[in-house]
């Protein structure tokens, strides 16, 4: 088995992520703009960074499988269709990942560690600083989507004895521990809000201006879901004129982040390099990549995979 992944990571990384394979298989790791030097040879793609269409399904002649993350944006599925190429993604083995990842977010900016942190390696008189913190007692998170990342952010919040809003598209979800209202009522009364939602043509942008102008004036936004969510350009905007409190975000509308960006320099925002659904380290998320093994091996025994996403 030929499998060819695609994205940035370091040495050690690859040698991580090789090693969760079996020994039989090839396994190629390169950066995006090497692809076309690979695809040909290759049986299953797992691909980041770039975009699984027609052109590249033109030169995979021997591609039967692509299997993604929780997010499969980046793939035409009714191109893999059409050429009988099977499409899965991931969804919900990170989700308990993730969802720690934004509760660390969360705690993070409300305690204000990094700039504490910060300022004490730089070697400031702790007695002097001056520093604003609170509490998650009684605050209101709201998640946008409630699937299995938006729930389990429910259970975490709820630990902290938040009061938790959802909002789903999903109009036969129920649930006895969160109220779950509409997007403008989630937006209004959140004092931080969780977008837990797949790109796609609806939902790209859709946390704008108008959207940010709706928020609480001391709001925080996190982001650990897709960068092409949110409006960098107006959520920029919003954090150097104090539309809303604060942001943190693991992902970005391009990654890697570009060392100029303006996220990079501004106080009221932490970052992460896309590294929530990967709590084993950089890049490596061992129950993720064994889902990977298993999916990839029914394929190989041309069963059906699991969380199949072609519309046949």
């Amino acid at each position: 088995m030929n499998v060819l992944i695609t994205g940035y990571f370091n040495e050690t990384s690859k040698e991580r992520v090789t090693g969760a394979f079996p020994e039989s298989w090839t396994i190629a790791i390169v950066e995006p703009q090497h692809i076309d030097a690979f695809i040909g040879e290759a049986d299953v793609l797992i691909p980041e960074h770039i975009q699984v269409d027609d052109v590249l399904l033109g030169k995979a002649h021997r591609l039967k499988f692509v299997q993604t993350g929780a997010g499969y944006d980046n793939v035409d599925i009714e191109a893999c269709t059409a050429r009988g190429v099977w499409v899965s993604n991931a969804a919900g083995v990170n989700a308990n990942a993730v969802a720690e990842h934004i509760m660390a977010f969360v705690l993070s900016y409300y305690k204000n560690i990094p700039f504490l942190d910060g300022a004490l390696k730089d070697g400031a008189d702790e007695t002097q600083l001056d520093y604003a913190g609170g509490e998650l007692l009684g605050k209101t998170i709201g998640t946008i989507g409630f699937g299995a990342i938006g729930s389990r952010v429910a259970e975490l919040a709820r630990a902290f004895k938040m009061n938790v809003l959802a909002y789903d598209t999903n109009k036969n979800i129920k649930s006895d521990d969160v109220e779950l209202v509409d997007l403008d009522t989630l937006i209004a009364n959140s004092d931080v809000i969780a977008i837990n939602i797949f790109l796609n043509e609806s939902t790209r942008n859709m946390v704008d201006k108008a959207f940010l102008r709706k928020m609480k004036k001391n709001a925080l936004l996190v982001n650990t879901a897709r960068g092409p969510l949110v409006s960098e350009v107006d959520l920029i905007d919003a954090l150097k004129n104090n539309v809303i409190g604060g942001a943190c975000l693991d992902v970005f509308t391009v990654e890697p982040l570009s060392e100029d960006s303006e996220l990079r320099r501004l106080s009221n925002v932490i970052l992460t390099p896309h590294t929530a659904g990967m709590p084993d380290g950089y890049k490596f998320h061992e129950t993720r990549y064994r889902f990977f093994v298993d999916n990839i091996s029914r394929v190989g025994r041309d069963d059906k995979p699991l969380n199949c996403l072609n519309k046949v």
